[in-house]
């Protein structure tokens, strides 16, 4: 936040700021990005989101329907990049979360001696739980729990953040069904990604077209029973030959 290159560039936000409408980010000679507008030489946010300023064009991440990390949650995410000591997981958000070793091993590793590749490497998909973020910084996961850990084979699916609590279900009861009628493991991350893994390949694709149907008729009624429904009747399809 400050003045750049003279009196004539002066910037009102630090990156990544969550930013709301009307709220004013630069003045100057600035480029108006997405999601904001120009007044004069002032540019202000058009949407509640994340403040960007890049090579002189001034813009804000939306964040409607965007994964905002809370503490506690349950995420999937896939490694990007690595140092000596942690790892860099897109969790499906405007933040990059970071994972230490010491939050992801069961004992302390020696980085000069030990590469922490052998342990989670690019491109690798982990399930944990975010356990530190304010907004000011990007959030800490760790992968020490029951269940947690890297994810092999099945399949990952992106959905809206917004229909996962629909994809669970009150009590579990959604998620519970599909897993029984299914016999198949579903995993469900707080960030919109879901893991499905399945013995009969089969089976994992019903799973794959239920998590659909969940995401595109979330809001109307009877939905349990229809998917239900949907379950039975590729099943038997299945199971006929057809």
């Amino acid at each position: 936040m400050g003045r750049w290159g003279g009196s004539s560039l002066t910037v009102h936000v630090d990156r990544r700021k969550l930013v709301l409408p009307g709220e004013l980010l630069a003045e100057g000679r600035f480029e108006a990005g997405p999601n904001t507008y120009r007044e004069g030489d002032k540019i202000y946010s058009a949407v509640v989101g994340l403040a960007e300023i890049k090579n002189k064009v001034v813009s804000v991440i939306a964040l409607k329907g965007c994964y905002i990390p809370k503490v506690g949650d349950v995420v999937i995410g896939v490694i990007t990049d690595y140092s000596p000591t942690s790892w860099q997981v897109d969790i499906n958000s405007p933040y990059t979360a970071t994972l230490q070793v010491v939050d992801a091993l069961p004992r302390p590793i020696d980085p000069a001696k030990e590469n922490i590749r052998k342990y989670f490497d690019v491109g690798d998909v982990i399930v944990g739980e975010v356990i530190v973020f304010d907004k000011t910084r990007n959030p800490m996961l760790t992968t020490k729990g029951k269940g947690y850990g890297k994810l092999t084979g099945g399949r990952l699916l992106e959905i809206s953040p917004t229909k996962v609590p629909r994809l669970i279900g009150r009590r579990g009861s959604m998620i519970n069904m599909i897993k029984k009628e299914l016999g198949c493991q579903v995993i469900v991350g707080q960030n919109g990604r879901v893991w499905i893994s399945a013995k009969n390949s089969k089976y994992e694709d019903i799973a794959v077209k239920v998590v659909r149907k969940v995401e595109m008729e979330a809001q109307i009624p009877g939905l349990t029973e229809r998917v239900r429904k949907m379950i039975k009747e590729e099943k038997s399809r299945i199971e006929s030959g057809s």
